[in-house]
């Protein structure tokens, strides 16, 4: 069993928490694109308060640990890992309910490269306790806008976590996982399950638009995000989102797994 003293260690010595590698002037310019509604850094999330920059600081400094001072505008951010570890125990508690009510479950996120084997594990964990974990609208065509124009990708699963792929044969014969801040996805995916007559999921689990997406529809959603993904916090803040783990969320994949590890034991889902 990992401790929490052991795990607060790791998330400093691995740039989880602490001192990250999202610089001050990324986070700042999210909270600038936020403010000015950009749906870059909604992540599909519709606020229902004015969410200026001040306001937008205020709110990462009381959720992360990031600096309130608005003179501060240059160097590395800075995660504080109890804040962390606070949200690693609410997620922990959202999968535990989850588990013991045996309730349909979504894993959704726009990071493949570095969380699918994180999500990968909960999903495993949840489908032996016997949850359902749905797999909506695999294969989809999904047209997202980014910085390079509209863009075709295609909706894909591995072991019950849903990702988008660029459209067309995977190079070098692998499947190539995109990074996708959009809630097109999760979207997509809910549509199909409604109208193949559900079940539809009473959780979702991620980052990015699956969560905040789920969370706009009224779907309880928890998920991690770091200092430059304002919209989970004030989905928190507001409702949307049931819990935000604040943390780097670009780190290595091996990075993650102590947290995987503390995550299931917490949820008692250990096998």
């Amino acid at each position: 069993m990992l401790s929490t003293g052991a795990l607060r260690a790791h998330l400093l010595a691995a740039g989880l928490a602490g001192t990250v590698a999202t610089s001050r002037e990324e986070s700042l310019r999210s909270y600038r694109l936020f403010a000015a509604r950009d749906p870059r850094v909604t992540l599909g999330l519709t606020p229902a308060g004015g969410w200026d920059e001040a306001a937008l600081l205020r709110l990462m400094a009381e959720k992360c640990g990031v600096s309130g001072d608005p003179a501060h505008r240059s160097g590395q951010d800075v995660i504080d890992p109890e804040r962390t570890l606070r949200g690693l125990d609410a997620f922990a508690g959202r999968l535990a309910a989850v588990a013991a009510r045996r309730a349909p479950v979504l894993f959704g996120t726009g990071h493949p490269h570095r969380l699918l084997g994180f999500y990968v594990a909960l999903a495993d964990a949840l489908s032996a306790a016997g949850c359902d974990v749905l797999t909506p609208a695999q294969g989809r065509c999904v047209d997202i806008t980014t910085r390079f124009g509209l863009r075709t990708y295609v909706l894909d699963y591995v072991r019950g976590v849903a990702f988008v792929r660029e459209a067309g044969p995977p190079e070098g014969g692998r499947e190539q996982g995109a990074h996708s801040h959009s809630a097109l996805p999760v979207r997509a995916a809910l549509e199909s399950a409604a109208e193949a007559g559900g079940p539809l999921p009473e959780l979702v689990v991620g980052d990015h638009g699956w969560v905040c997406g789920a969370g706009q529809l009224g779907i309880e959603a928890i998920g991690l995000a770091d200092t430059d993904d304002p919209a989970l916090f004030v989905g928190e803040a507001e409702g949307q989102v049931a819990v935000a783990v604040p943390l780097d969320d670009g780190v290595r994949s091996a990075y993650y797994r102590p947290l995987t590890r503390y995550v299931l034991n917490r949820a008692c889902l250990s096998r």
